[in-house]
């Protein structure tokens, strides 16, 4: 049995955090568990509220999983603060997982900061060198390189800096390109760029994309896929999951996490 770990943030709306990387572990046929490091009180509109866990509680609830379980595969979504980001990666280094995917959430869909602007310092020295895959949106790979992205030309320079960074391999989500009719997501391993593009969707139900899509990857590595293996396999099931979208709420509303399993896989 192929076990992932999630680290992150709940969403008690569902769509995304924990609950949107347990529903994909299990999707993809693996086990998932978690250490949460923050509860949100959440729905389609936004986020009303963030209640951090201790970075002591946090430490515990992944020693729980590295002293008896363990871990495939793991991945850190929202940390909050510099604290937790410091014990989560003394953890990932205690237990030598190597398969360790950084979505570095920032802000919500509805603009409430998630990681407070001190942590992005430790997020960069303490986190980033110990993953294996980055996924940060256009957003967040501006603010962590401090590379304004533009153009492709600007993806790859941002990329190059990332990997500057220590961090092994870098996709640069395309959800907040410009372009209309594609969505294009750029890989980089340090040696070449690959850009995988699928049809943009028009939807406002996109809740939750970030976190699914990079537990997509995390699931794809714990059942031993290769890196770009795992990344291809992601952006199959983040296509049918917005293209299956949940017209649930009154805002955003979340991305259907069974409808890759319901699909032919070919788009």
């Amino acid at each position: 049995m192929n076990k992932a770990l999630t680290i992150a943030g709940s969403d008690s709306g569902g769509g995304a955090g924990i609950q949107a990387d347990i529903k994909t572990f299990q999707e993809l046929d693996v086990f998932g568990m978690s250490a949460i490091t923050a509860v949100t009180a959440q729905n389609t509109l936004g986020v009303q509220a963030v209640y951090p866990m201790t970075s002591e509680a946090v430490a515990k609830q992944i020693e729980s999983i590295g002293e008896d379980i363990g871990a495939d595969a793991v991945k850190t979504g929202m940390l909050f603060n510099a604290e937790i980001i410091e014990s989560v990666s003394e953890k990932i280094k205690q237990y030598g997982w190597e398969n360790v995917v950084v979505d570095p959430v920032m802000i919500a869909k509805g603009g409430a900061s998630l990681l407070q602007a001190e942590a992005v310092h430790a997020l960069i020295r303490h986190l980033l060198p110990l993953s294996i895959v980055i996924t940060p949106n256009i957003p967040e790979a501006e603010a962590l390189t401090d590379t304004p992205i533009r153009t492709r030309e600007d993806k790859e320079e941002a990329a190059r800096k990332l990997l500057a960074l220590g961090v092994k391999n870098v996709v640069i989500k395309g959800g907040h390109d410009e372009d209309p009719n594609q969505s294009s997501d750029l890989f980089f391993d340090g040696t070449e760029f690959v850009t995988l593009s699928t049809k943009r969707i028009p939807t406002n139900n996109t809740h939750g994309t970030g976190c699914t899509f990079s537990a997509a990857v995390t699931a794809g590595l714990a059942n031993g896929a290769s890196i770009y293996e795992a990344v291809q396999t992601a952006k199959s099931f983040i296509q049918a999951a917005i293209k299956g979208q949940v017209p649930i709420g009154h805002g955003h509303g979340p991305t259907n996490h069974w409808a890759y399993r319901k699909s032919s896989h070919k788009e």
